[in-house]
């Protein structure tokens, strides 16, 4: 049965693969697990045919016979769960897994979703710098704790799971800001998780939409 997600047709990160369309690629390469792209336009995340799939009009969906999934972090879990690869066998540490996966996505990302927000949408205001200064904040505790608790592991419980994919593709949020070079062991550690050959797999195939997109191709 043949997995068919959705992808931005124009992503606004230029193919720098930040669009939550990654995540659910670079599953599905951990898994060894085929599947198709189908590319919307933003106009179309907001007509009746997507919304069906996605209630909020945004992107990825999964589609797998007569399961439609949303939201990455679900879509992530679901493929976890039904495919071995991404989660321990053992029972505690799969427990532990899906709590990195929670932790990744209801921890980590908020603040640093807030401060792209306050960048992009907020820059004009009086109060931005202001702002921007306390979100980071907020950022730098977070991440400070993150690293205390990585030390010099390579994954953050034994192997890599499901848990490290999510935190690896939270923090790469963060390139270009400067903030991650005060964290080398969460630099590195993002390092490993982009050197994997899945995520190597994952990101050159949303690039090349991009290049497409961008030379006519």
């Amino acid at each position: 049965m043949t997995i068919t997600i959705t992808a931005f047709e124009r992503s606004p990160d230029r193919g720098r693969g930040m669009a939550r369309d990654m995540r659910v690629r670079w599953a599905l390469e951990e898994v060894g697990q085929p599947y198709d792209v189908r590319l919307v336009s933003f106009k179309t995340m907001k007509e009746p045919a997507h919304l069906a799939l996605h209630p909020f009009g945004q992107i990825p969906t999964y589609e797998e016979g007569d399961l439609a999934l949303f939201e990455s972090g679900a879509i992530v879990f679901h493929i976890a769960e039904r495919r071995s690869g991404l989660l321990p066998h053992d029972a505690n540490a799969r427990a532990r897994a899906i709590t990195w996966m929670f932790a990744a996505l209801n921890t980590m990302e908020p603040p640093i979703v807030d401060r792209e927000i306050a960048r992009y949408l907020e820059g004009d205001e009086t109060w931005y710098e202001q702002r921007t200064s306390a979100v980071e904040g907020r950022i730098r505790k977070r991440l400070s704790e993150l690293s205390g608790r990585l030390g010099n592991a390579d994954w953050l419980d034994g192997e890599f799971s499901a848990g490290d994919l999510l935190m690896v593709a939270v923090l790469r949020r963060l390139a270009g800001s400067g903030i991650l070079d005060e964290y080398p062991n969460l630099a590195a550690y993002i390092t490993r998780g982009e050197a994997r050959p899945a995520y190597q797999r994952a990101f050159d195939a949303q690039l090349a939409v991009f290049t497409a997109t961008t030379t006519g191709g």
